[in-house]
């Protein structure tokens, strides 16, 4: 449609996990919402280490089916996601 933007669904976990992930935010981009929180509240206290891990696994694609099997995610016009 209209206005949708596309964009790789790798690139966007990826720079997800590297701008958000020190607050927690890349795991609520991925559907997981406890651990999301669980990161938020308790994420300082491994001092950096899981950012670092949720990093790796990001990089190497390890982040499940979050986005189903495309390879590219598509946002509406208003920043929303369609699946």
């Amino acid at each position: 449609a209209k206005g949708n933007k596309k964009i790789n669904k790798h690139v966007f976990v990826w720079v997800g996990a590297f701008l958000l992930g020190n607050i927690g935010l890349d795991r609520f981009m991925r559907g997981q919402i406890g651990t999301g929180i669980c990161k938020i509240l308790f994420g300082w206290l491994t001092l950096g280490i899981w950012y670092l891990v949720d990093w790796i696994i990001a990089l190497s694609k390890a982040y499940g089916s979050s986005y189903g099997n495309v390879e590219d995610i598509t946002f509406d016009a208003n920043g929303n996601y369609i699946k």
